[in-house]
């Protein structure tokens, strides 16, 4: 057997093993309850897998990222991948400091670069002022993640307060805003902006009516800010994930949920937050996606299941 062969069976069985890895821990998710919102990965039973064996290839070198909820979840696996491609990465967290120092240390083991900002994204002057410390810091932004949200579950359109309401827009779409503001000065040719979108923007979604019509309004933005930014050859793009196994879910969710959270897609199981990572490296890889702007990446284990 040649050299070559023997690569290619390895590599088929290192991609074999990190998928049952990922279906045996999606599968082995116990349902459990987090007390606060956003929720704090360091707190899981379930930890979700981020990252796996992947060395990167260098396709983020000499890049400067900025990722706003950076510390968990989709926003971890995104900053992890992003430095192990030789990025600098700045990550923006509104509390979960713990987690944030866990992903940044987790990132300086692999030998890459972090910067920790603490602050709401919901204020415009703060988002002004992460951006300011990341200019100074690295003197440059060339990838702007805008992955931050927020959910509060309710049954009834009349259970949702006019705060609640108010509250999940500003950190959903709002922050998006300011952070683009904020950073549009700093961001040349070739940048990238690349938005979390989610499932519920295109299925909808009983319980999470207001948050579905965040999405739906990042939809919305990614495509007209796209249209806008076009002339000064700035990509915008998106991700639209579906059901992922980070803090968010047990915080915001029943334990009766979480034990089901997944069977409703066709690979019947929660995605872990790692199988998101590649989706936001093609959009921030300029040699992949120097002609796609505008569009989203449907990261959601097929086409909802309809029973």
């Amino acid at each position: 057997m040649s050299k070559k062969e023997k690569n290619g069976i390895s590599k088929h069985t290192d991609q074999k093993d990190r998928e049952q890895k990922i279906e045996q821990r999606s599968a082995a998710i116990e349902p459990e309850q987090l007390d606060t919102m956003p929720g704090k990965e360091n707190q899981m039973e379930t930890k979700p897998i981020f990252d796996d064996d992947f060395p990167g290839m260098q396709r983020l070198l000499g890049k400067v990222a900025l990722i706003t909820g950076g510390d968990s979840g989709i926003g971890r696996a995104v900053a992890v991948a992003f430095a192990k491609e030789k990025a600098k990465v700045v990550i923006v967290y509104l509390s979960e400091t713990k987690d944030a120092n866990d992903t940044k240390s987790y990132i300086e083991g692999l030998g890459g670069e972090a910067l920790l900002i603490k602050g709401d994204i919901g204020d415009k002057q703060f988002c002004q002022s992460a951006i300011e410390k990341t200019m100074s810091t690295f003197g440059q932004l060339d990838i702007l993640v805008n992955n931050a949200g927020e959910q509060h579950p309710q049954d009834e359109i009349t259970d949702i307060t006019p705060q609640q309401l108010q509250q999940t827009f500003r950190t959903n779409i709002f922050g998006m805003f300011y952070m683009v503001q904020a950073a549009l000065e700093h961001l040349e040719e070739g940048a990238s902006i690349i938005n979390t979108a989610s499932i519920t923007a295109y299925e909808g979604n009983k319980t999470l009516l207001d948050y579905a019509a965040t999405k739906g309004a990042i939809t919305s933005f990614t495509r007209s800010l796209a249209v806008n930014l076009a002339p000064k050859k700035i990509r915008v793009n998106q991700v639209a994930p579906g059901p992922i196994w980070t803090p968010l879910i047990p915080s915001t969710f029943s334990e009766d949920h979480v034990d089901r959270f997944g069977e409703n897609t066709l690979m019947q199981r929660a995605a872990q937050p790692v199988e998101l990572a590649e989706a936001y490296i093609f959009f921030a890889w300029g040699r992949a996606s120097s002609y796609v702007t505008g569009q989203t990446i449907h990261v959601n284990g097929g086409r909802f299941r309809t029973s």
